[in-house]
């Protein structure tokens, strides 16, 4: 069963995309949205934990990256930048989906 895991909260801030990475499993995908985005940028300890995630495909809304003024060539490789078309996409492909706040 895939889960679909969404974080909001920046890593900077709250404990949640932590809490997130050490239980999604293999097969699951972590989206980060709204302040969490910051835990996207190449060079921080957050873009480390999310490449060490084994099997976990991460991706970061691409619209609230904009709205924070990051450029996405300050995205770590293998975090996929996906518009709101692609965030329902996630959903939709997930067995279910979990919230962290």
């Amino acid at each position: 069963m895939s889960t679909l895991h969404t974080v909001n909260k920046s890593p900077f801030e709250k404990s949640s995309l932590d809490s997130c990475l050490g239980c999604a499993k293999a097969g699951s995908s972590v989206l980060l949205y709204e302040d969490a985005v910051y835990g996207a940028m190449k060079g921080t300890a957050f873009a480390d934990k999310i490449a060490a995630a084994t099997g976990v495909k991460c991706f970061v809304l691409g619209p609230d990256l904009k709205a924070r003024g990051v450029a996405e060539d300050k995205v770590a490789d293998g975090i996929e930048i996906v518009d709101y078309a692609g965030f329902v996409n996630l959903a939709v492909e997930n067995d279910k989906v979990q919230a962290w706040v």
